[in-house]
């Protein structure tokens, strides 16, 4: 994460100039931003992540979730449940997920990948609340990588391969926001099947991770259910 938009403005500036360039844009105009590395303070009162992140060398992970129900409090609201590689102890992240956008006043959800520090990419497909969500990325060389997004409600899967020279810090599961502003989330996010390796989250050494919300909450991950695999977050 190295960009901090504050403004719809902003993001309307950038998308424009962005077409203006010629760069391609699939789907909607989207925010100017980035989902990136792990930090603590910066722009933000606390961390930029919440859920659960596991260090070491890990060739995959993945995680499942269903897209919340939002309630917009503000256009600079934006977040995204998302599942990478790399980022907590490294400048990049290999990372996909679905990204909820309230700059147009109203949520719009919006499936996409990245490969930071590069800008995410946006897929042009259907996606919105109560949609059953699958995200998992796979190092299949040393730098190399998988990223596998499936909508099992709306019936669609995305695979994208990309290189990237990357350390193999870690691995994680993770709730972001880059403007540091979550809408209303109905019940917090419940993520399941969370496996590193192919092994579940509660046998990986996981640390839990808070993200600041406005600097005046957190969203907190709760702990491991009995499963070792699956963890909700909510708002504190």
């Amino acid at each position: 994460m190295t960009r901090f938009v504050s403004s719809r403005a902003v993001r309307v500036l950038t998308v424009a100039a962005a077409a203006a360039a010629g760069l391609a844009m699939a789907g909607p105009a989207h925010a100017a931003v980035e989902y990136g590395s792990h930090f603590h303070g910066h722009q933000f009162a606390g961390g930029n992540w919440g859920g659960y992140v596991s260090f070491g060398s890990f060739t995959t992970a993945t995680a499942s979730w269903t897209e919340p129900t939002v309630t917009c409090r503000s256009s600079n609201d934006l977040f995204a449940p998302w599942v990478g590689i790399d980022g907590d102890g490294s400048s990049t992240v290999e990372q996909t997920g679905v990204e909820t956008d309230c700059s147009s006043g109203r949520p719009v959800y919006s499936a996409w990948y990245e490969m930071y520090p590069a800008a995410p990419v946006y897929y042009n497909v259907s996606v919105g609340a109560g949609d059953k969500i699958t995200a998992t990325v796979t190092r299949t060389a040393t730098n190399t990588y998988k990223l596998d997004l499936t909508d099992s409600t709306k019936g669609w899967t995305k695979t994208t391969t990309k290189t990237l020279t990357s350390k193999h810090s870690s691995a994680e599961a993770i709730i972001e926001s880059p403007t540091d502003s979550y809408p209303t989330i109905s019940g917090g996010i419940k993520f399941t099947g969370v496996k590193f390796n192919g092994t579940n989250l509660a046998s990986t050494s996981p640390s839990a991770l808070s993200a600041d919300d406005r600097g005046t909450g957190t969203w907190t991950p709760g702990a491991i259910g009995s499963d070792g695999q699956s963890f909700s977050i909510t708002r504190h």
